[in-house]
């Protein structure tokens, strides 16, 4: 009977898990699209965590270490997904950065190493796990935080300096404006716009006795 028992506990509980997990990437899979308002949440749980920070005056160590996270992941938004300096890794997927003027000329959306939907969800990841774990006071490790942020804002000018040069030896930049958009495309305009409606607004009415009126 125990037995019975403890395996239903378990299978109950795996399948509300697997219930969780199956409501979770839902909602993220809806929520691809709306870029701006997923950055925002973003933002906002970035805000409470520093506020949290400042109001406790502790966990520094966490967020120095959350900092080299979001760090890391941005350099990986920024690089292409083909390191154009590895000579032997030629792909032929039309995914590597144009090595041709004729493949230069045509438009071919920049191929990130880490999309801005992983890169979104690791950094949200990221902070709620350092909001959790300000929590628990075995994360709140002394130090000395000036030196942390002066370390950081040191390795983040040298990171990105080395970034912005690999940018500029290979002629690369990682934002894809996408194809023109003409502003009246696939609108009707002229005199024949708005079909029907406006091909009768030009074409003259008789009336009786033959005389011609025009609809205005």
């Amino acid at each position: 009977m125990m037995e019975g028992s403890d395996q239903e506990d378990n299978s109950s509980i795996e399948s509300t898990a697997a219930k969780v997990k199956r409501a979770i990437q839902y909602w993220l899979d809806k929520s691809t699209i709306h870029i701006f308002p997923r950055w925002i949440l973003f933002t906002i749980l970035l805000a409470l965590f520093f506020l949290r920070i400042y109001l406790i005056q502790g966990y520094f160590i966490v967020a120095y270490g959350l900092g080299i996270f979001l760090l890391n992941n941005f350099i990986a938004f920024l690089s292409p997904l083909e390191d154009p300096n590895d000579v032997g890794g030629q792909r032929d997927d039309g995914l590597s950065l144009p090595s041709t003027a004729k493949e230069g000329k045509e438009y071919r959306p920049f191929a990130r190493r880490l999309p801005e939907f992983k890169f979104w969800l690791a950094c949200s990841r990221g902070v709620i796990t350092s909001i959790v774990m300000t929590f628990f006071s075995v994360f709140d490790v002394p130090v000395f935080w000036p030196i942390l942020l002066m370390y950081f804002g040191v390795l983040f000018f040298m990171t990105m300096k080395r970034q912005i040069a690999h940018m500029y030896k290979h002629k690369y930049v990682p934002i894809s404006f996408g194809k023109h958009k003409y502003k009246d495309a696939g609108r009707e305009t002229g005199e024949y716009g708005g079909g029907m409606a406006g091909s009768i607004a030009g074409v003259p009415q008789y009336g009786a006795g033959g005389a011609v009126n025009r609809r205005r």
